[in-house]
């Protein structure tokens, strides 16, 4: 059941969001939210997921938290299998290639993310695998 209520809000967010133009659902948590779309790596579906995100000059930068759960979010898996994707930020849709975050690139990004919201540091102790960053780099940007 739980399960259920989380995708029906997640398909709402999106929906909201791209009526709006990020207006609605834009911001959680006082952090901004971008959609990221990507593609099933095994079932060939494009999904849409509504995740913050941080800036890091011109790239976006989202976390693979998945709430401190002992697993990695099914974007993360989708975005090793075909990191060339798009995101939509509030009412522009940018073409974006995926890379994971070094562990040099982590440690700084995690600082920032943190600094911003600290409730990650709590997913952080709450999970025994290392939380993913992806740096999202505009393409002709």
């Amino acid at each position: 059941m739980k399960l259920i209520i989380f995708r029906l809000f997640t398909r709402l967010h999106v929906i909201s969001y791209r009526l709006s133009r990020g207006r609605i659902g834009g911001s959680l948590s006082g952090m901004p939210v971008l959609l990221l779309e990507s593609v099933g790596r095994k079932t060939g579906k494009r999904r849409t997921t509504p995740l913050v995100c941080i800036r890091d000059g011109d790239n976006y930068v989202v976390t693979a938290s998945n709430g401190g759960e002992p697993h990695h979010p099914g974007w993360y898996y989708n975005l090793h299998s075909q990191p060339q994707t798009v995101i939509q930020v509030m009412g522009r849709r940018i073409p974006v290639e995926a890379e994971q975050a070094n562990p040099d690139e982590r440690r700084r990004l995690w600082a920032e993310l943190v600094k911003t919201n600290p409730r990650f540091d709590e997913y952080e102790r709450k999970t025994a695998r290392e939380i993913a960053m992806f740096i999202l780099h505009p393409n002709g940007q």
